[in-house]
């Protein structure tokens, strides 16, 4: 495989994962989330979606795959323990800290489906 193609092949995820993350957002918000941050980035890592409803915060990782098992699959225990450390450092960042309470969960995003929102999922 050239370069040029391994470069088009990364586009080409890159822009599915955006996709997958826009239509996560949307389905998300439809069921009464607010987004309060996309892609958010620390030096412990990258959560994709960060959402709130009322003093419930969600950090989302949100997985572009063809079924459920594996969408579900493909968050890593060391992916866990990144978006775990990264929304630590998101609640600490926080002025209402004290009384918001946490969770880690999964969208699924598969084509031709609504995505699959799993809460709490680790």
């Amino acid at each position: 495989m050239s370069a040029g193609d391994r470069l088009d092949r990364k586009r080409r995820s890159e822009r599915k994962g955006r996709r997958a993350e826009w239509l996560a957002a949307l389905a998300l918000m439809l069921k009464g989330y607010r987004i309060a941050a996309l892609r958010y980035r620390t030096p412990a890592g990258e959560i994709d979606l960060v959402v709130r409803k009322g003093d419930l915060i969600a950090f989302v990782e949100v997985k572009a795959r063809r079924d459920l098992a594996a969408g579900v699959d493909a968050v890593s225990y060391p992916a866990q323990l990144r978006i775990a450390a990264a929304g630590e450092l998101f609640i600490s960042r926080q002025k209402d800290s004290a009384r918001l309470s946490w969770r880690h969960d999964i969208v699924v995003v598969s084509p031709w489906r609504w995505p699959v929102h799993l809460e709490d999922a680790f």
